[in-house]
């Protein structure tokens, strides 16, 4: 059984674009509470005439942090060059065209699909949250999944608008720098809509019957972020992973190609900042091992 903590990091990094162009409710923090200040891990790859920092984000948050503080404020300052998971202008897309991926075309309804025990356990979860049992039937069960994970998290302050991303962007977008994405957001969405009917099925079930750890597994993982606790965050998305499909198409081969892009990059002089999932630089396979298999070596710098 999948571990539901590698689904929701897994739900939180890939669809960022979900999550933004679906609407994530703005979160606003007390004008009268300071932001907490936090110490996020941040990596240096480096040659005679190129530095890139490798920076982990939190897509999304309940309230902003002081995170551009020290070693990690000096690298951006300094960057020539913003490079993120997508290109953060092109983030919020318009809903219809991440609902017509989800769109089943079989002519049968998500629950039809479904195991009559896989069946119990999914109606279960939408009657907690108080949606319809038919709220998701034209679905593919991907997508259902996703939203399972994003109604609760909403519901509990989480929001894109506190996220790391969102506050990177602005800073490089107020300099001017150039965004460079790694991927595209109908790639990302496509990484779902193509796995196999049955992961997806599994998925769906693993995060139905997680949401009542779902916001205490997610502050886990929040909170390890925060300590740049990079190992300890790796054991909280790793632990018990037992699907190797969706570790696969989802982290491991995507940290690969990112990998490949960081040493083509390393063959141009600049000063780089990157900033992406911080699962995508915690555990085996993150985009540090994939980068020291092809001899490259990364500083941790805080």
């Amino acid at each position: 059984m999948i571990r539901s903590m590698t689904r929701v990091r897994t739900l939180l990094g890939s669809a960022l674009l979900a999550i933004t162009a679906l609407g994530a409710s703005s979160v606003l923090a007390r004008e009268s509470t300071p932001p907490e200040t936090v110490r996020p891990a941040l990596w240096k790859v480096a040659d005679d005439d190129t530095t890139i920092w490798l920076f982990g984000t939190i897509h999304v948050l309940p309230e902003p942090v002081a995170w551009n503080q020290g070693v990690v404020a000096r690298a951006l300052a300094t960057a020539e060059e913003l490079v993120t998971e997508i290109a953060m202008d092109a983030a919020a897309q318009p809903q219809d065209a991440i609902l017509g991926k989800s769109r089943r075309a079989d002519g049968r309804t998500l629950r039809d699909t479904l195991s009559q025990e896989q069946r119990q356990a999914y109606e279960a979860a939408l009657a907690k949250l108080g949606l319809p049992l038919a709220t998701f039937d034209d679905n593919d069960a991907w997508f259902a999944a996703l939203m399972l994970t994003l109604i609760p998290l909403k519901a509990s302050g989480y929001s894109t608008d506190s996220g790391i991303d969102q506050e990177v962007a602005a800073q490089a977008k107020a300099r001017r720098l150039p965004n460079v994405a790694l991927e595209t957001a109908e790639f990302q969405i496509d990484l779902f809509d193509t796995l196999p009917e049955k992961t997806q099925q599994s998925y769906l079930i693993e995060v139905a019957r997680s949401l009542p750890t779902v916001i205490a597994d997610v502050d886990d993982m929040v909170a390890a972020w925060k300590a740049g606790d990079a190992e300890h965050l790796a054991r909280l998305i790793n632990e018990d992973e037992s699907d190797l499909i969706v570790r696969k198409v989802l982290i491991t081969d995507r940290n690969a190609n990112w990998a490949g892009w960081l040493k083509a990059r390393l063959a141009r002089p600049g000063n780089v900042f990157v900033a992406v999932g911080a699962g995508h630089l915690a555990g085996p396979g993150s985009v540090q091992d994939q980068l020291a298999a092809a001899g490259i070596v990364s500083t941790r710098v805080q």
